[in-house]
């Protein structure tokens, strides 16, 4: 029987089974000649999405928003909460509750950890977690799937080499069981100070059998690895300016860098970059993450089409 995903939640990635993140992966490779804007489609005509965006968002919101547009759906939603009823004392309860009523699924960015299964449990309708602080951020880490998939022809047995911010980037907690999940080998280089979580380590070693391999300079695996992954240093998850000084710039992928990686290695970065990402970069072979933010319209295009029942 056919995978499916009609009326689920999205919050974590413990939320969908291999099988439905390879159907979702299947149904956004078809949606990229609509993604592209070379088809038409009325898919999802008639349905209104919610985008709630407590947190600032680029790609995420635009690239949810696009996705809806290219089905043939409508988009509602806010980017700050001045535009809403929450600057006038509204609680989160209610604001949700009430949004609900008005559209057919919801997308919502939080600052705060366990924001989005909140939601989920107050919505009828489908809620997607575009990042709820520190925690996850699930549509990310499988348009990052994706485009592995997509340069790289397999998931399984790939070299990635996740470099950066491991402890507070949401998109990594997601990203890292699935990778676990499909196979893939992992290199965590990263600071002490940004290690991965213990206990996101623990729970997949013993799932997945995943072998844990920390380095500190990303020059000691530079050669071997097929996918580079890289993060900004997560100012806003610090305690403090002085903590977030300590670690700034402790890590870049620059020209000098890539004279010793792999002819066919490729660069991922979620974006937006600060100073781990040299501009340079971008006019080398090994940049794949401007096709990366693109991958978030097929991806997320596939979501919203699952989700609410159209494939």
């Amino acid at each position: 029987m056919a995978t499916t995903l009609r009326n689920r939640d999205l919050v974590s990635m413990k939320d969908f089974t291999r099988e439905e993140i390879e159907r979702l992966l299947s149904v956004a490779g078809e949606m990229e000649p609509i993604a592209r804007g070379e088809k038409l489609s009325r898919l999802l005509e008639g349905k209104i999405l919610a985008t709630l965006f407590f947190e600032p968002s680029t790609r995420t919101q635009f690239s949810f928003q696009a996705a809806m547009q290219r089905l043939g759906g409508s988009v509602i939603g806010f980017s700050d909460i001045k535009g809403s009823s929450m600057s006038k004392g509204e609680d989160f309860h209610d604001t949700i509750k009430v949004i609900d009523g008005y559209v057919d699924a919801i997308v919502i960015r939080h600052p705060r950890a366990g924001s989005a299964r909140e939601a989920a449990d107050i919505a009828g309708h489908p809620v997607i977690n575009a990042g709820d602080g520190a925690n996850e951020h699930p549509t990310q880490a499988l348009l990052d799937l994706y485009t592995i998939r997509k340069e790289k022809g397999r998931i399984a047995g790939v070299k990635i080499a996740l470099l950066g911010d491991i402890r507070h980037a949401r998109s990594y907690h997601s990203f890292i069981p699935m990778l676990a999940m499909f196979g893939a080998e992992l290199y965590f280089v990263s600071p002490k100070e940004l290690e991965p979580p213990e206990s996101l380590l623990a729970d997949l070693m013993k799932e997945f059998n995943l072998k844990v391999k920390q380095y500190r300079d990303i020059m000691d695996v530079i050669g071997e690895v097929d996918v580079v992954r890289l993060i900004r240093v997560q100012k806003e998850r610090f305690a403090s300016e002085a903590e977030y000084n300590k670690i700034r710039g402790s890590y870049v992928i620059n020209l000098d860098v890539l004279k010793h990686a792999r002819r066919d290695m490729i660069i991922l970065h979620g974006l937006p970059r600060i100073d781990e990402l040299d501009r340079a970069v971008d006019d080398t072979p090994h940049a794949a993450y401007f096709r990366q933010a693109y991958n978030g319209v097929p991806v997320r295009m596939a979501l919203l089409a699952l989700l609410l029942g159209a494939r």
